[in-house]
């Protein structure tokens, strides 16, 4: 597993997307789904939904690499191991700082990068959706994709030498909005805006079609239930 100190293999100062993915400890993600998972299934679907994320995200020809901010060990291997560079939360302080500490690890190596935050709970992501997201993004300083529910924030996008500055959790729509970030409106990008919160949120991801980590746990969690 790589870790903070090393650089990442592509060191090109001003070539493809990085990606920013943050994941809370898999024991706490996720409570939300609870009610429809239950509490076993809950936190395996959480690294499920990262696996998918991180593998569609590294399927972009833009993305030059991804970096995720964990201080989960089951998770940081489980993402190194498909390509994903690890950088321990060292701020402890909540999203918003875990992400402003994961840009500053990307462009301690690559200063002239563009760089994008991405939700880690994003199972039905879709390459050609996210590469689509991607180069309308980089007509723009900072540009975002508000989630399904028009309210939350599943994508926010920084150009070469721009700050992320970002403002996830709640209503962040509105606080991107303010902010000046570009919100962006393309059509047929269902599969970057369908986060999982909920089970409403994952019925809607299992109807659009989720990777096969995802997959593969929901079918084997829901055999369980039934034994």
């Amino acid at each position: 597993m790589r870790t903070e100190g090393e650089t990442a293999t592509n060191t090109d100062p001003t070539g493809p997307w990085s990606l920013v993915v943050p994941l809370k400890p898999l024991a706490r993600a996720k409570s939300r789904l609870t009610p429809a998972s239950g509490a076993l299934l809950r936190p395996r679907l959480a690294l499920a939904f990262a696996r998918d994320t991180v593998s569609a995200a590294l399927s972009c020809p833009e993305v030059a690499d991804v970096v995720v901010v964990t201080d989960d060990t089951t998770a940081g291997a489980a993402l190194a191991a498909l390509g994903a560079r690890i950088v321990a939360d060292a701020p402890a302080a909540g999203l918003n700082a875990a992400l402003a500490h994961g840009e500053r690890a990307v462009r301690t190596g690559r200063p002239r990068s563009a760089l994008a935050a991405l939700n880690a709970d994003l199972p039905a992501l879709r390459p050609v959706e996210l590469s689509r997201v991607l180069e309308f993004s980089a007509a723009f300083p900072r540009a975002f994709v508000c989630d399904a529910a028009g309210i939350g924030t599943t994508f926010l996008a920084a150009g070469p030498g721009v700050e992320l500055r970002p403002y996830f959790g709640g209503p962040s729509r509105a606080r991107h909005l303010a902010s000046g970030a570009v919100e962006i409106t393309l059509s047929g990008i269902d599969s970057v805006r369908q986060d999982v919160d909920t089970g409403d949120d994952l019925r809607a991801a299992l109807a659009l079609g989720v990777g096969p980590y995802t997959a593969g746990r929901w079918a084997a969690g829901v055999r369980a239930a039934d034994r």
